[in-house]
């Protein structure tokens, strides 16, 4: 099972999809923090990012791997942990720049189906469904308005939760320049030549400007039987004693469940 989620900055890809691989018990592929650690790399190295070609070089080498702490999703790259660095504003201001380079982004998508191969992924980016995984069993476009997406950005930067703080009180100014940087970073994801921001033909949008997380997963889960079965049966299985190691599948076979996240840790990009 692959469900695919694209959509523009701050509309709330990563959370839906990291609750979702949560409640369905799927692998999270956040795309969206390898071109950010691709450009984090690029800025420690002092590389400009008008040079495509040492930019290349870094999309090309660099190995990315996700972790699991008690905070939640952890990301590396080249063996340093840059889960906090990836969402500075000066990325922001640069990563729309890398990601538009074609080969940047053939070097991340090899990445991104070799994660996939295995089955039973969540990822969120703005080609899933287009690029990445046009076989995908569910594709999603989630979208929400500048303004919210700004506030979310907002709130997520000074500490609090984007999730549940939409009447979280914010620096004025902070967000109104936030919004700016979205306006220019959608209008930038839309235009570039390579696997341009756009909704698959086959996807189903949502908006979720005035939903909760739990409203836009319902939602989500609501459009494939099989997300419904999975849901169901985790539900089923989550009311079982804690202690059994053993669980029932739908043909009656017993089989041994790997820790959620040990499989999460499996996936590791290394250079190509």
């Amino acid at each position: 099972m692959i469900v695919a989620i694209d959509g523009p900055a701050g509309s709330g890809k990563s959370t839906v999809a990291r609750a979702l691989s949560d409640r369905l018990d799927l692998i999270f592929l956040d795309t969206g923090a390898m071109y950010r650690s691709v450009t984090v790399e690029c800025l420690r190295q002092g590389i400009d990012m008008t040079d495509t070609e040492k930019i290349i070089q870094v999309a090309r080498s660099i190995s990315i791997s996700f972790g699991n702490s008690a905070n939640g999703q952890t990301v590396y790259a080249n063996g340093s942990n840059v889960t906090t660095e990836i969402r500075t504003p000066e990325v922001d201001r640069n990563v729309s720049a890398v990601a538009a380079i074609p080969e940047v982004r053939e070097a991340m998508v090899t990445l991104q189906r070799r994660a996939g191969e295995n089955g039973d992924v969540v990822a969120e980016g703005r080609d899933i469904g287009t690029v990445v995984f046009p076989e995908a069993d569910v594709k999603v476009f989630l979208t929400a308005d500048p303004a919210a997406r700004a506030h979310r950005r907002a709130v997520q930067r000074q500490g609090g939760d984007a999730a549940t703080g939409n009447d979280a009180q914010v620096d004025a100014k902070s967000e109104e320049k936030i919004l700016e940087d979205i306006k220019a970073r959608d209008k930038a994801d839309s235009e570039r030549k390579a696997a341009p921001l756009r909704a698959a033909e086959d996807a189903h949008h949502i908006d979720s400007s005035a939903l909760s997380v739990e409203e836009v997963i319902a939602a989500i889960i609501a459009l494939h039987p099989g997300l419904g079965k999975r849901d169901a049966r985790n539900h089923r299985a989550s009311h079982q004693g804690n202690g059994s190691e053993s669980s029932s599948s739908d043909d009656g076979k017993s089989h041994t469940e790997e820790p959620k996240a040990l499989r999460e840790k499996v996936f590791y990009s290394s250079g190509i």
